[in-house]
């Protein structure tokens, strides 16, 4: 299996488990690193998740997982919280970040910079605005490799 057919199969499999306990399914992401590869889960809920909140997934999902037997690469199943640095993904992760400080990493260089840190203040399905003190940034998605709220 590809990578992107494991992260889909495996948010198949999850969301059932997200729903019943009124969770939000953050991402899933599966990759390798050094000699391993990892299966993770991140998953968030009002007030933050916990270590018993992700033990309760780790366990439903790793069940699911063995039955379904489609991952043929030993991997280790992590699953966490999206920490404060949450990675902007999806539509609700823009929607709750206007306002916010965000950093954003493009995949090559405009005028010189990779990198900018700003408030999202807009955002559509192909762009993202930041506001600076003086001024206001558009950038286009596809140019963008990694958009996540700051550590401030």
């Amino acid at each position: 299996m590809k990578r992107s057919e494991i992260e889909q199969h495996c948010t198949e499999l999850v969301t059932p488990i997200i729903e019943e306990n009124n969770f939000e399914l953050v991402d899933v992401e599966y990759v390798k690193e050094g000699a391993d590869f990892y299966l993770r889960v991140y998953a968030d809920k009002e007030g933050g998740i916990n270590i018993d909140d992700c033990v309760l997934i780790s366990r439903a999902l790793e069940a699911k997982l063995d039955e379904a037997d489609k991952i043929t690469d030993a991997y280790i199943l992590e699953v966490s919280s999206p920490g404060l640095t949450r990675p902007l993904k999806k539509e609700k992760d823009f929607k709750r970040s206007l306002g916010k400080l965000v950093e954003v990493k493009l995949y090559k260089a405009l005028n010189g910079i990779k990198e900018f840190e700003g408030i999202l203040s807009d955002y559509t399905e192909d762009t993202i605005t930041l506001e600076f003190e003086d001024e206001n940034l558009v950038l286009n998605r596809n140019e963008i490799s990694m958009i996540r709220l700051a550590f401030v």
